[in-house]
């Protein structure tokens, strides 16, 4: 079946396109630039990197940008997908939900009205069994937001690792942390990984932090062969 991925440049969006590219043709990749940095529903930090990510993959990219109203930024979701069936004849949505319901419920109703599969192969997967999955597949991730206590500075820019998923899985006992950030306790960008065809290399970069939260903003990049 020929997909579309809803992409963020996260690790979700990433590894739910790999699985996807499993059974079926990934036909291109759907980007929502948000002005809005408190967004319910699309991921922020260094989305205009998707750009760069989808030269790396050599899959073709729709950037949609949104003010980024709650409900009304569903409607901009709805016209980058309907550009995409337009463009590309995709039969369905790829999407890195794993266990948002606010998010998959309404990208399912989108898909219904306009006739489309919503495929979410990462939907109620294990926490920490999905983040061991996603290393011990070559994917490299790193964080570049954090948003709960008690995430300190050290862990911006910091590559999820075995080391790493082990911390998160001592923070999700000790603070109930989502070990995969699902609570929107932190964020992540894709420099490399299986399905790459280029990586990622990372120059200057700014850190903010403050208060248990923070963010890792790629100011330049470049691919680089493998």
């Amino acid at each position: 079946m020929k997909l579309g991925v809803l992409f963020s440049g996260g690790k979700d969006s990433v590894y739910a396109c790999s699985k996807a590219m499993e059974k079926h043709e990934i036909a291109c990749l759907i980007a929502i630039i948000s002005e809005n940095k408190e967004s319910f529903m699309f991921h922020t930090p260094n989305i205009d990197l998707t750009e760069l990510q989808a030269e790396a993959m050599k899959i073709p990219l729709i950037q949609h940008k949104t003010k980024g109203v709650k409900e009304e930024e569903l409607e901009d979701l709805k016209a980058a997908i309907s550009k995409a069936k337009k463009q590309h004849q995709i039969e369905g949505i790829v999407t890195g939900a794993v266990e948002s319901v606010y998010q998959a419920a309404r990208i399912q109703k989108i898909c219904d009205e306009l006739d489309l599969w919503c495929f979410n192969p990462l939907w109620q997967a294990d926490q920490l069994d999905h983040m061991d999955e996603l290393v011990k597949a070559g994917f490299k991730v790193i964080i570049t937001a954090v948003m709960a206590e008690p995430f300190t500075k050290k862990w911006l820019g910091r590559e999820i690792d075995e080391k790493s998923i082990k911390e998160l899985a001592h923070l999700h006992h000790s603070h109930k942390i989502n070990p995969a950030g699902e609570g929107g306790e932190f964020e992540t960008f894709v420099v490399d990984g299986p399905i790459f065809k280029e990586k990622i290399e990372i120059g200057k970069n700014q850190v903010f932090y403050s208060n248990f939260s923070g963010v890792y903003t790629i100011k330049e990049a470049k691919l680089v062969e493998k």
